[in-house]
């Protein structure tokens, strides 16, 4: 009886993604560990590479994969760099998880010039508290105060929120899994309590569900061997390997 051989994947990704990179993850044919990481590293991208690094380096000393696999975009260039001792790394060519949750560059480019004026809401982004609400803003409001005076908190709070008068629209990305009623209603009560338009998109899992099935085709994935640095290329293929 011939011996069943089954690859096995680390999978380091975004806690963003962890909804949708595990709902498809189970229905792959390999043996997939996960290692989410927080989500906002993008926020500090030196940060965000000396921790994926770390990761890498843990992971291949207390594991043996077959491949590391990444739930990760350029993200702010907080991917550039990254370095293998022993195993091929497969990155999705992504500006970030949104292209991951759109499932293609193409259709992120088009949805962008449709409405430039969103805030993207999906199940991660929801779950980190982080989206725009009035809960946020009392939040933010609360954490000032214990610093400052009730007018200077005011003050520096309008000026930090001053971003979101570019936002008219809230879009819920809809990859119809999970308990997504209450995900809808709450981007819609956000949207009401902003004075935004609510909008549903559905999700597109191509990307998603293709990384974890190992299916790594050449325009949309890049493929990175062991001891090459992954390198930004600036270009419609957005990342490449250093040459040697």
């Amino acid at each position: 009886m011939p011996e069943l051989r089954i690859k096995k994947l680390g999978l380091i990704a975004c806690q963003v993604l962890w909804r949708e990179l595990t709902y498809f993850a189970a229905q792959s044919s390999a043996e997939i560990s996960f290692f989410f990481q927080p989500q906002g590293l993008h926020n500090d991208p030196d940060k965000m590479r000396r921790d994926l690094q770390a990761a890498i380096d843990r992971i291949e000393a207390e594991h043996e994969f077959d491949q590391l696999i990444f739930g990760y975009g350029l993200c702010s260039r907080g991917i550039e760099g990254l370095k293998s001792k022993k195993t091929t790394m497969v990155f999705p060519r992504a500006h970030d998880c949104l292209t991951l949750l759109l499932g293609s560059r193409s259709r992120q480019e088009q949805i962008y010039c449709e409405h430039p004026d969103a805030y993207w809401y999906s199940p991660g982004w929801i779950e980190t508290g982080t989206q725009p609400s009035l809960e946020r803003r009392d939040r933010e409001r609360a954490l000032l105060r214990q610093k400052y005076d009730e007018e200077q908190s005011l003050w520096l709070h309008e000026q930090l929120s001053g971003w979101g008068k570019n936002y008219h629209k809230a879009i819920y990305l809809d990859f119809q899994i999970g308990p997504r009623e209450q995900w809808i209603a709450y981007t819609r009560q956000c949207a009401q309590e902003l004075g935004w338009q609510y909008l549903e998109l559905k999700g597109d899992p191509t990307l998603v569900r293709n990384l974890v099935n190992m299916e790594w085709d050449e325009n949309n994935f890049l493929i990175v061997p062991a001891g090459i640095e992954l390198k930004l290329s600036y270009d419609d293929g957005l990342m490449k390997c250093r040459n040697i």
